[in-house]
């Protein structure tokens, strides 16, 4: 038998369907669904919380200086305390720079950031006084009243204002660890200037934020600069013998020292302007509002 002859036209055409069948569809790149973040935004958010846990190796190390104790490791615990304050003041702005609350949802590193907080600026500087023996002999007893006030200023949830100020005193106890072990002012007064500051805890004063925007908070981060500065100088400066807190200490530590206090003199007096200020405006609006709900009919009858 003959073979059936195909014409040409349809032999093109069932080639062209058999390449069609044959050759591959191109892959296409499949988008990444929303809100699931690339593997290197979740690393770094990870970095970040790392970033921040460092605060508790810092405190580790400073609680074992503070269980040695004398001169030497005073001034290592400062210096430690001066970099986990470093490490709270730059691990927000990375934090929001990265959207960590986005990234892992399911760590919050606000939790974490307290904790390192509480034992950086209250604890473990509360914990020096009382190896350093600045109180009076007996009344170390007296250290749990800022431990119990700064607790209390921890868990309140208002604790930040919406204007953006710290309400109360906002436990910068390491500060003050610093400035009593220093400049010693005598047991008794530090004993009063401990208890003074624990109280203010419970004042709803305000305090000034520095990362919020402001104009005294410019002013604030710039003359924390300057203070910062000085404060390193000092710690660098520290003897590893005790002389610093006798009354024969009056080298060049110490002056700059007395130098560096205009900075928590202008901290708590910008502080305690904008709470009388928001003190008087608020009776004033009182005072205001309630002239306008009394009845002026009422009044004359």
């Amino acid at each position: 038998m003959f073979n059936k002859v195909i014409p040409l036209s349809k032999r093109l055409k069932n080639e062209k369907n058999r390449r069609e069948r044959v050759v591959r569809p191109p892959r296409r790149r499949v988008p990444r669904p929303p809100g699931r973040p690339s593997p290197l935004t979740l690393f770094l958010a990870w970095c970040v919380h790392i970033y921040t846990g460092l605060g508790l190796v810092i405190a580790a190390t400073i609680a074992v200086l503070l269980v040695q104790g004398g001169p030497g490791a005073f001034r290592w615990s400062f210096i430690l305390m001066a970099a986990a304050t470093f490490i709270d003041g730059t691990d927000g702005t990375l934090a929001r720079k990265i959207r960590v609350k986005e990234v892992v949802p399911n760590f919050d590193g606000r939790k974490l950031d307290d904790i390192t907080d509480f034992l950086t600026y209250t604890f473990l500087p509360l914990l020096l006084i009382w190896r350093a023996n600045l109180l009076p002999p007996g009344m170390e007893w007296c250290l749990l009243l800022p431990l119990l006030a700064s607790a209390y200023g921890f868990c309140q949830c208002a604790a930040k204002t919406d204007d953006g100020y710290f309400l109360g005193f906002p436990s910068l106890w390491n500060i003050v660890a610093f400035y009593l072990y220093v400049l010693p002012p005598g047991p008794w007064i530090a004993l009063g200037l401990v208890v003074v500051l624990a109280l203010l805890t419970f004042v709803p004063s305000r305090y000034l934020y520095p990362s919020q925007p402001g104009k005294l908070n410019v002013v604030h981060n710039v003359l924390v600069v300057g203070w910062a500065l000085m404060c390193a100088w000092v710690l660098w400066g520290l003897p590893a013998h005790d002389l610093i807190r006798g009354p024969e200490g009056r080298g060049a530590v110490r002056v700059v020292t007395q130098a560096s206090l205009f900075y928590p003199a202008f901290y708590m007096g910008a502080s305690w302007a904008v709470s009388v200020v928001f003190w008087v405006r608020n009776h004033a609006r009182g005072t205001r509002a309630g002239a306008e709900v009394i009845d002026p009919t009422t009044v004359a009858g």
